[in-house]
Formats: C-alpha cells, sequence, structure tokens
C-alpha cells in the first residue's frame, strides 16, 4: 500500500463544530490513512459541540481533542474534494478541485437525540465519498 493518500478531502461548515468535525472523524475512521482529511469553519466556533462529540463517541470515535479550525485559502487549494455544509459564498472556489454541497441540519444548540439522525446522515455520505474515490483510483 503506497503511503501517498489517495485524495484529500476538505469539510467546510460555518463553526467547524458539528457537521464538518462529524464528516472528518469519519472519513479519519473509515479510510484511515488512505484519505487526507481537513476541515474548517468560515467562522471557526471556540469549541467542537458537546453533542456532536458525545454522538460521534458513541460509535467509537473521539472528538474530544479536535479544536474548530479557519478556512484558509491554503486549505482549500490543497484539496481534492471541498465540501461545504452550509458555508454558502464563505467557501473559495479554484477551478480544479471537486465541490460537492451537502445540505444538513445544523446541530447547534441541539441534543444529542436530535444530533444522532444528522450524524447518520454524514457517515452515510462519508461512506459514498469514498467509494467514489476508490472508484476514482480504479478508473
Amino acid at each position: 500500500m503506497s503511503s501517498t493518500p489517495l485524495a484529500s478531502v476538505l469539510f467546510v461548515c460555518v463553526h467547524n463544530a458539528g457537521r464538518s468535525q462529524m464528516a472528518a472523524g469519519f472519513l479519519r475512521h473509515l479510510a484511515g490513512d488512505r484519505v487526507e482529511v481537513r476541515s474548517a469553519g468560515s467562522v471557526p466556533a471556540d469549541r467542537v459541540n458537546p453533542s456532536a462529540v458525545e454522538a460521534m463517541a458513541e460509535l467509537g470515535i473521539d472528538l474530544a481533542g479536535q479544536k474548530p479550525k479557519v478556512l484558509t485559502t491554503e486549505a482549500v487549494q490543497a484539496s481534492d474534494y471541498v465540501i461545504t455544509m452550509g458555508c454558502g459564498d464563505a467557501c473559495p472556489v479554484f477551478p480544479g478541485k471537486k465541490y460537492l454541497d451537502w445540505a444538513l441540519e445544523d446541530p447547534a444548540g441541539k441534543g444529542v437525540e436530535a444530533v444522532r439522525p444528522i450524524r447518520d446522515e454524514i457517515r452515510t455520505r462519508v461512506e459514498a465519498l469514498i467509494a467514489e474515490i476508490d472508484a476514482q483510483q480504479e478508473a
């Protein structure tokens, strides 16, 4: 197995505290070192959403050590896939990148019961993304 990742993925949401953190956690967990994973926010929060941390911990994925990061032009330029989740026009666009917009409910201010369905939808989308990345390598 090559040590070079198959692709680089950047997940972006406004606060980088819920959706993008959960997506990055799933991608790291499910794809391992096959995919380089980044996440960022256009207006990063002070901390990751505690309900998102709890919901992911239920599946054995630890987000407790993650910190919201500011979206940079460099992060976008270094990524093959840029997946936005409600950041709107704040996301810079560069030619040659694959952009996907995942319309997902914002978990901000919600309890873990309300975050679980969002988490599960993110997992489904991340699994499909991994299949797409793998298929690109086989093509």
